[in-house]
């Protein structure tokens, strides 16, 4: 199974790291859905890009093709998430759990077309972010990882 070595630092917000601890715990079976919205989600680790430690968080399952969608979406707030920042800074230096296993990707941040048709494949899946869509000025950012083969 793909990890992330260093240390681990789990969010401040308690119900975030309870869930990622549940879910790795058990391989998905518990934890696996947004709070009681029965939405499946992922679990995506990566590096924080101030403290350079090993950061968790469990996002919306937006999946297609393998690769899955990282939605920057933060409820709709004006500002972006901290962990947007991290995935930017260290891209290559992350996993997504579905499941039982992790398994390593690359991130990069999609536009244009691509980011229409990603749109709207987590509208699909999580119809609120059409509303967070209309609470903020920003774009939110889109991040697609793709999984990679690691030796």
């Amino acid at each position: 199974m793909a990890q992330l070595t260093g240390t681990y630092v789990p969010s401040t917000s308690k119900w975030v790291s309870d869930q990622v601890e549940q879910y790795e715990r058990t391989g998905g079976r518990e934890g696996g859905t947004l709070l009681d919205t029965g939405i499946p989600v992922i679990v995506v680790s990566m590096r924080g890009v101030r403290s350079g430690s090993v950061r968790k968080i469990a996002l919306m399952r937006v999946e297609h093709g393998g690769s899955h969608l990282l939605v920057a979406s933060k409820g709709g707030a004006d500002t972006h998430p901290d962990w947007y920042h991290n995935l930017l800074a260290n891209p290559t230096e992350v996993t997504v759990q579905d499941g039982p296993d992790a398994h390593w990707v690359n991130v990069r941040e999609i536009d244009g077309d691509e980011y229409d048709t990603w749109w709207d494949r987590a509208v699909a899946v999580f119809p609120p972010y059409a509303e967070y869509r209309k609470k903020t000025s920003r774009r939110i950012p889109l991040l697609l990882a793709e999984p990679v083969q690691r030796t």
